[in-house]
């Protein structure tokens, strides 16, 4: 007769139905007839039965499995998990992470009323909207500056939106590892530390780039020099802020995929505006 899809091992229990170990297919069908099959088990991981499924589907990952047995506390086989039951919970944490990026929830779908649908999103929007007012309010402490030198609000945006795109390329890395399992508390300082030096060279390469088209297009060494220090400092705080603020969030419980680049966006306006128009108002007034 058939036998389940996936199968790949049999598993043996003793007369307590505790798991024994596990013999693959392959071996059953190629050892001698006479073998006993205690002879056969190898080891297999068992999986708890109240794991999560998130790190279910990192075991299978990690080991390449394609079935694996579940167990009760009394280490009992209870049955078995197969990878085509952990490609479903893969896909649903990906749904999960792209709604929680957009600022919506697991229960937000495309047919949802439009009311109910117009409350959940208006949320993150009023976030975003305090968020882009704190940045105005940046701009405004150099209302001054920016009177007297109308090249500086042209180039205003520069900055900011740099940092923005480097941050969320670091942060979007940092929660995809967070959620395969690969970023802990063991490896958090070696990640910060990977993630200053990429900001400090990336700040290197721009600064310097957009030093000489500025100092080409505007003929001034200066204003060149200017929006080439606020980018490095940009730049490095976007790498900081992006390793860091899934780590934090995490610990506060608090979802990085939902609110994570609504605070990063925050940081970099704020950082990259005010490097450029303090940096400008001290150098150039």
């Amino acid at each position: 007769g058939d036998i389940p899809e996936h199968t790949d091992t049999l598993y043996v229990v003793n007369r307590e139905d505790k798991l024994m170990g596990g013999v693959a297919i392959t071996t059953l069908i190629t050892a001698a007839p006479d073998t006993p099959v205690e002879d056969l088990i190898k080891d297999s991981e068992a999986i708890p039965v109240d794991m999560d499924d998130g790190e279910v589907a990192n075991l299978f990952e990690r080991y390449d499995w394609l079935s694996a047995p579940v167990v009760d506390k009394n280490n009992q086989l209870v049955g078995r998990i197969t990878i085509d039951d952990v490609v479903d919970i893969i896909r649903e944490d990906a749904e999960h992470s792209m709604m929680s990026m957009a600022g919506l929830d697991d229960e937000e779908d495309t047919f949802a009323p439009v009311i109910k649908s117009t409350q959940r999103r208006s949320i993150w929007l009023g976030v975003n909207l305090f968020t882009a007012l704190m940045a105005a309010a940046v701009s405004d402490m150099f209302e001054a500056t920016l009177s007297q030198l109308a090249v500086l609000a042209i180039l205003n945006t520069i900055v900011p939106s740099m940092g923005g795109v480097a941050g969320n390329q670091t942060l979007t890395l940092v929660i995809r590892g967070m959620a395969l399992g690969h970023v802990s508390s063991a490896n958090a300082r070696w990640l910060i530390s990977k993630e200053l030096a990429i900001g400090f060279f990336n700040g290197i390469i721009w600064a310097v780039l957009i030093a000489s088209v500025i100092a080409i297009w505007k003929q001034d060494f200066m204003l060149g020099a200017v929006i080439a220090f606020a980018m490095m400092i940009n730049m490095i705080a976007a790498g900081l802020a992006g390793v860091t603020l899934p780590m934090i969030m995490k610990k506060l419980k608090i979802d990085p995929a939902l609110a994570g680049s609504v605070i990063l966006t925050t940081i970099t306006d704020v950082v990259g505006i005010f490097a450029f128009l303090g940096t400008a108002t001290w150098l150039l007034m």
